[in-house]
């Protein structure tokens, strides 16, 4: 497990599978995920065993909280499509307990990730997509060190309208270990 300070990130389990479809299945939730249409349970089933078949490096993690004594679920994180030659992977995020927006999580988890993909894998490079719409996430990604470098114009289609998918990254370089 990684930990933040408030955060801990944990391989997912087939016990989340239920939690996420019911995030997934909310549209506030999807609203900046490249998902269009709701998940069936049978769906987010296939996607765990799916999921066990990746690279280890490139399964993701559940997002937890404290909660008294325990751990609370809050979304899912990962670094995927490394690409070993160049030493890049892409981050990926969604926070489903909505209860937890706007309070930080978000940039800490990206700071989580950041210590994995740097500092346990040792890639060079990490970048994202974000919905240009999505500022509470830009926000989050730029605290966490996430500069911007490029914009895909009208690169994703949500809600009946197209929109520019911002590319943001952080270098080896410009990470400051957290």
């Amino acid at each position: 497990m990684f930990y933040g300070e408030r955060i801990r990130l944990r391989r997912d389990e087939r016990s989340d599978v239920p939690q996420f479809v019911e995030w997934l299945n909310d549209p506030e939730v999807r609203r900046y995920l490249l998902l269009n249409l709701p998940i069936s349970q049978a769906n987010e089933e296939l996607w765990f065993e799916n999921m066990l078949k990746r690279p280890a490096e490139e399964q993701p993690f559940a997002i937890e909280i404290r909660a008294g004594e325990g751990w609370r679920l809050i979304g899912n994180c990962s670094l995927f499509g490394i690409d070993w030659t160049v030493r890049s992977a892409e981050a990926g995020i969604f926070i489903g307990d909505k209860s937890c927006w706007n309070q930080g999580y978000g940039t800490e988890v990206m700071r989580a990730l950041l210590n994995y993909g740097f500092g346990t894998l040792n890639l060079n490079r990490i970048f994202l997509r974000v919905d240009e719409a999505n500022l509470g996430g830009i926000r989050a990604y730029e605290k966490a060190g996430y500069v911007h470098e490029g914009r895909f114009r009208q690169g994703t289609y949500q809600g009946g309208e197209y929109r520019d998918m911002l590319f943001m990254s952080v270098l080896r370089s410009e990470w400051t270990p957290k």
